[in-house]
């Protein structure tokens, strides 16, 4: 196989081939890890501003204090994905446990086996651990893996990147998460009083799906992530929401 493309791994699962490939991008002119399922792309190094920003947003916005008791943020991603998100979260010295949501067991293995690059840093970091779950069946109540157990669940910041958007999700029983019954019972199991949502989106930004978050968060907004584009020239964007301090807290009061 040419040393510009190479699969590095592709795995039989329940929906689908998954696989991850490392290529020789010309026009970026460096190395570019993606995950497919199947023929649809899950993740791309090529371009990951948004990914990173969403963490970067999330934990700077106003009021929200270190965690309680002197034990540091609790941070929940969504998705591991690559890795860019939860790298980027413990850049930030506040963060004292980061908590990665993973559905697929095959992610989490080339992360902690080296074959992606952020694993490598992931997989050194006390702070990080790894759960093997599903976000969605977790955010229901009809899943609680061990880790999340008890007071656990209570996070400062939980980051989300899966579904391509809210109206663009990889499987159908993802799009109850978006309904505001959906968020009301995600923001009442997971996030702390005063906690922060953030929600990365390939779309433009939804102003049907910010109200939605109007009536479960104090505060909600879109942010518009621009970044350079040299493989269609000009610029790109995604959307990062931004939610904080859900109306109801009854798990944590």
């Amino acid at each position: 196989m040419s040393r510009r493309f190479q699969v590095l791994d592709l795995r039989p699962t329940p929906i689908g081939d998954i696989s991850l490939r490392r290529r020789l991008d010309p026009v970026l002119g460096r190395e570019v890890h993606e995950i497919k399922l199947g023929d649809d792309f899950l993740m791309s190094s090529a371009f990951t501003a948004a990914e990173e920003e969403m963490s970067r947003l999330a934990l700077a916005e106003p009021g929200l204090a270190p965690g309680a008791a002197g034990r540091g943020l609790r941070v929940a991603v969504g998705g591991l994905g690559l890795g860019f998100t939860a790298q980027t979260a413990l850049e930030d010295d506040r963060v004292g446990a980061l908590v990665v949501i993973e559905a697929l067991g095959e992610v989490i293995d080339w992360h902690k086996e080296g074959l992606i690059p952020a694993g490598a840093v992931l997989s050194a970091d006390e702070r990080c651990t790894f759960v093997h779950g599903d976000f969605f069946a977790i955010a229901r109540g009809d899943e609680e893996p061990d880790a999340l157990k008890g007071d656990a669940g209570a996070f400062d910041v939980v980051l989300l990147d899966v579904d391509h958007s809210p109206e663009h999700v990889l499987n159908p029983e993802h799009s109850g998460f978006y309904t505001t019954e959906g968020l009301t019972a995600f923001a009442r199991r997971m996030l702390a009083g005063g906690g922060v949502f953030a929600l990365w989106s390939n779309d433009p930004p939804d102003e049907g799906f910010t109200a939605r978050l109007r009536e479960v968060f104090t505060t909600a907004r879109a942010e518009e992530v621009r970044f350079p584009n040299p493989l269609q020239g000009g610029e790109s964007s995604n959307t990062v929401y931004l939610a904080t301090s859900p109306l109801e807290t009854a798990r944590h009061n």
